[in-house]
C-alpha cells in the first residue's frame, strides 16, 4: 500500500456566503499522487486536539504554502500591519503538529508558510513584510497572479551550502546545481528572523534572506524551502528531487523502516 501524506490546510472564506472552508490547493495534492507517490490526506485546521488522533495515522507531513501569515503572538512580533490575512485555526493546528511529528520522527516537507511554521514551531521568530526592510529584495507575491509565469517563474537565486540535505538530494538525483546561483520561484511576504536553535541555514537569497533549513538533530526526514517546488516539478528536476526524497522517505516509514534513533526511543 501506498504511504498516506497528510497536507495541511488552510480555513478560506467560499461562497456568495463566505462560508469557512478547509482546503489545500490542488498544486499539493498533484505532487502527493506524482513523484512522492503517496496518498494525499488534508488535515482539517482543527486545532491541537486534532494532533495526537492524526498523527499515527501518517507517514509523512507536507506543510503547505499559503497567502496568510503566522500570527506574531507566536513569536513576540509586533502586529500585523492592518489587513495582513491571518489564520489563527491553521497555526493552532500546524505549529504543535511540526513538534509532535519531528519528535516522532515522521518525515516532514514545509514550504513556504510552512517553512515559517516549522521556524515559529521551535522557537524561532519572523520578519514581516521584507519588501519593507532596509536592504533587502521585494519577495512578496504580485497582487495580479494571473500574469504568465508567476507561480512557475523563478523570482532570484539562492546560494546552496554545498555539503547540506539539499545538496545531497539533488547529487543523488543527479539534478545538476551550482552551489553559488540555484534559481528558484519564492514568493512570500514573512521570513526567518531568528533562526530556530535546531535549524540549520542551507539556502540564502542575495538579501541574505533564509531559504532552506534542515533540523539538526531530527530522528528523520525533515527539509523546509521558502520557494514553492509544487508549482514547477513537472518542469524542475531540482524541484522534483524534493519530492522524490521525501517520498522515498514516506515509503520507508510506511514500510516499518523507521530511523535508528525512533527505534531506540520506541524500545
Amino acid at each position: 500500500m501506498r504511504a498516506m501524506v497528510g497536507i495541511s490546510c488552510c480555513v478560506k472564506a467560499f461562497g456568495l456566503f463566505g462560508t469557512p472552508n478547509h482546503a489545500a490547493s490542488d498544486s499539493y495534492v498533484r505532487v502527493s499522487l506524482g513523484p512522492i507517490g503517496a496518498v494525499p490526506v488534508l488535515l482539517p485546521a482543527a486545532g491541537e486536539a486534532l494532533v495526537p488522533d492524526i498523527l499515527p495515522r501518517l507517514d509523512g507531513l507536507m506543510l503547505t504554502g499559503s497567502r496568510s501569515n503566522v500570527h506574531p503572538n507566536h513569536y513576540d512580533g509586533p502586529a500585523h500591519a492592518e489587513g495582513t490575512p491571518e489564520d489563527p485555526q491553521r497555526d493552532s493546528t500546524t505549529l504543535p503538529l511540526i513538534r509532535a511529528a519531528i519528535a516522532a520522527g515522521l518525515p516532514v516537507l514545509a514550504i513556504c508558510r510552512g517553512f515559517q511554521e516549522l521556524n515559529v514551531a521551535l522557537g524561532g521568530s519572523l520578519d514581516q513584510r521584507i519588501q519593507d526592510l532596509p536592504g533587502r529584495i521585494d519577495h512578496s507575491t504580485p497582487s495580479d497572479q494571473k500574469l504568465s509565469g508567476v507561480r512557475t517563474g523563478k523570482a532570484h537565486a539562492v546560494r546552496i551550502t554545498p555539503d547540506g540535505q539539499l545538496a545531497r538530494i539533488w547529487t543523488a538525483a543527479g539534478a545538476p546545481f551550482r552551489a553559488e546561483a540555484v534559481p528558484v520561484n519564492s514568493l512570500h511576504n514573512q521570513g526567518v528572523c531568528r533562526l530556530a536553535p535546531r535549524l540549520v541555514a542551507e539556502a540564502w537569497a542575495p538579501d541574505g534572506t533564509i531559504e532552506a533549513v534542515r533540523v539538526a538533530d531530527a530522528p528523520g526526514f525533515v527539509l523546509g524551502v521558502q520557494w514553492h517546488p509544487e508549482y514547477d516539478w513537472e518542469q524542475d528536476a531540482r524541484s522534483r528531487a524534493i519530492f522524490t526524497a521525501f517520498g522515498a522517505a514516506t515509503a520507508a516509514w510506511a514500510a516499518g523502516q523507521r530511523p535508528e534513533a525512533v527505534r531506540r526511543a520506541a524500545a
